[in-house]
């Protein structure tokens, strides 16, 4: 292992942060690459070899602790049995001699030049999904609308543009924790040096020291803000519908993507019909000569009145169904049906003329009505037509 040291390897000051590091790094490495290297490639693989130990050592926030500690002595005695690692235990550096030509090289090389996640402390965090609940009526339901609600949410700050300082103020890397975030604590133990790794006391874990905090967000680069946002409506839609708006959620962080705004329906009880699915149900009332007679009844329907045909003899309770016009598929293509119950209307009260009239028709069916036994002639006339 080179004796260098590791911060002049990669030509950086000790208190250079993790976007130093890596960028002198990467520099580094396609200059030495064994790959690019073909006229002294053993000269370029001792070197590649170096720049690689170097920038494993401090680019991890334990390594590089142990090492500004310890130097390179920090490595020579982790191997040692009640060393640093125990048991020879040290901290698995990869033996490029041993990976196969220039294998080991090339994983390390393709992490940061082929589009690998690399490992950083402070990488990118995704903003939070939100949600809003949003009642409508069971006519927008079936038309579709187009409707405007508020919404309350963290938004980046407009004034420093989410960078926590006040505009015409620098943001210098924490000195602290040189950018990681993170701070070491080395401690002695019977069982050789242990290191606790916590946020950063001075930046929170931001790596990033600010002078002079931004007047609006208060150095945390995010302000809450009421925002008005329009939500369409598809037709067909149901209860617990859910409908996704791009990027309307919480900010992201550190280049992290914008979280989503997924608005839940939720479809106000009708006055006059009740759904299952696609489908609609109501009640119709007729009177008592329409249900013996036959007739026709106009039917209230979402698009309309229809005129629905009354079969004579129709009993109290019958379903009839009026195809299409239910409400439409969400997924697919037509319309559920309406299904009407009819309800037969029986009189309460009669005229001298009416009372006639169903007298000589009690007659006339063998049944003979006195004024005592009315009642019981009506529940008999409601039982037949329930049929």
């Amino acid at each position: 292992m080179s004796q260098k040291n590791y911060y002049d390897v990669l030509g950086v000051s000790k208190d250079a942060g993790a976007d130093e590091l890596k960028k002198a790094y990467r520099k580094l490495a396609r200059k030495y690459h064994p790959d690019l290297n073909k006229d002294n490639p053993k000269e370029a693989e001792a070197r590649f070899k170096e720049i690689n130990e170097a920038y494993e050592t401090l680019s991890d926030a334990n390594k590089r602790a142990q090492y500004d500690q310890f130097g390179h002595d920090a490595f020579t005695r982790a191997g040692q049995t009640g060393g640093f690692g125990g048991n020879g235990g040290g901290f698995g550096f990869q033996d490029f001699s041993q990976a196969g030509g220039f294998g080991g090289f090339g994983d390390i090389f393709e992490s940061f030049f082929g589009g690998g996640q690399g490992r950083r402390n402070t990488g990118p965090v995704d903003g939070a999904d939100l949600r809003y609940d949003l009642e409508i009526t069971l006519e927008e339901a079936a038309f579709g609308a187009d409707k405007e609600f508020s919404i309350v949410k963290e938004e980046v700050c407009p004034y420093c543009h989410g960078n926590g300082a006040e505009p015409g103020t620098t943001v210098t890397t924490c000195p602290q924790c040189r950018g990681t975030g993170q701070e070491q604590v080395v401690r002695n133990t019977p069982f050789g040096q242990m290191v606790n790794v916590t946020t950063c006391s001075s930046c929170g874990g931001s790596g990033q020291k600010i002078d002079t905090p931004c007047r609006e967000c208060h150095a945390g680069g995010r302000v809450q803000k009421k925002r008005k946002l329009q939500v369409q409506i598809p037709p067909g839609v149901d209860t617990n519908s859910r409908i996704r708006l791009r990027d309307e959620g919480e900010p992201g962080r550190r280049g992290g993507r914008q979280g989503n705004l997924y608005v839940y329906i939720y479809v106000k009880p009708h006055q006059r019909f009740s759904r299952r699915g696609a489908d609609l149900y109501c009640e119709e009332h007729i009177s008592f000569p329409v249900a013996a007679m036959g007739g026709t009844t106009e039917v209230e329907t979402l698009y309309g009145k229809v005129e629905l045909k009354i079969p004579h003899g129709t009993p109290n309770g019958k379903v009839f169904r009026l195809t299409g016009q239910g409400l439409p598929a969400l997924r697919g293509s037509g319309k559920g049906n309406l299904h009407v119950t009819i309800i037969v209307d029986v009189p309460r009260s009669l005229s001298d003329e009416q009372r006639t009239a169903l007298t000589h028709y009690a007659r006339l069916t063998g049944e003979e009505a006195t004024k005592e036994e009315t009642p019981s002639f009506f529940e008999k006339l409601k039982d037949t037509l329930k049929g």
